[in-house]
């Protein structure tokens, strides 16, 4: 009886050890097995540094939890954002109006093309010598950026301030030769647009993009002696190569800077400098 009693004793530790076994064979639920999450899309999104890159920092974490990681390369002369586009240094641009890239494309046979509106940045006339347009003295120095379109959108802001006249219809593309009327004789002196917050000391007034303002830290709205209508057509756009239009991050992107969070961010940080487009 004591030797069934043993075997029986033996039979059972057997299988005790053999199911123990089985158990540890057996793959465990780990976080090892699961599917892997699908690799983060990387965009390279070229623009100013105000306020086109602060308005970008709005936008990264809400990529972020689409599974786009934004990378934001900042330029300090927007003449070279639209080259690095159209030869694939970057993704997008996000700086310019539509009639700057409509000219930039008609000169340099390129064919990129924009997705959203953004916001507008009033253009403003700004000065370190005078106070308002009644002190300006005859023959003064008017700094305008040199590009094509903004130095004609700078002749309408200062043609809507009454110091000039152009001819009838030439809009955007204007240039100091489309003045008929210039009453106290201003001479227009064109320049790289960056260069004109540093060249107040030696013009007697500057018509100014909001974003080289900005970054010079004149507030458009206080500094200005002028500053162009806030419903302007200048809308700033972000910009692709035609065939990434439609593709999945760019289109979150689209959706990102046209948010709520993006035009609270507009409306509080810049206080009408900067003003929603959508």
């Amino acid at each position: 009886m004591k030797k069934i009693l043993v075997l029986i004793a033996c039979l059972l530790l057997l299988a005790a050890t053999v199911t123990g076994c089985s158990k540890e064979s057996e793959p465990k639920a780990t976080d090892a097995n699961k599917p892997a999450a699908p690799a983060a899309t990387k965009l390279v999104v070229g623009a100013t540094a105000k306020p086109h890159a602060e308005i970008l920092e709005v936008v990264k974490p809400i990529l972020a939890k689409e599974n786009v990681n934004l990378e934001i390369k900042v330029f300090t002369d927007y003449v070279q954002l639209n080259p690095a586009l159209k030869d694939s240094q970057i993704d997008a641009n996000f700086f310019q109006h539509i009639p700057y890239l409509d000219d930039y494309n008609a000169k340099n046979k390129s064919d990129l093309v924009w997705t959203v509106k953004v916001h507008n940045e009033p253009m403003g006339v700004y000065s370190k010598k005078i106070k308002s347009l009644d002190q300006l003295a005859a023959k003064a120095k008017v700094g305008i950026p040199n590009d094509a379109t903004n130095g004609g959108r700078a002749l309408m802001v200062l043609e809507q301030a009454k110091l000039i006249k152009l001819k009838d219809g030439v809009g955007v593309t204007a240039t100091d030769k489309d003045i008929v009327e210039n009453p106290q004789k201003i001479e227009i002196i064109m320049m790289d647009a960056a260069m004109l917050p540093r060249s107040l000391e030696d013009t007697d007034l500057c018509v100014i993009n909001s974003n080289y303002a900005l970054e010079a830290k004149l507030n458009p709205v206080k500094d200005s002696i002028v500053m162009e209508a806030k419903d302007s057509p200048f809308a700033n756009i972000l910009v692709v190569r035609p065939q990434d239009k439609d593709k999945e991050a760019i289109v979150k992107l689209g959706k990102a800077l046209q948010s709520p969070e993006v035009k609270k961010f507009l409306e509080e940080q810049y206080q009408g400098s900067c003003v929603p487009a959508f």
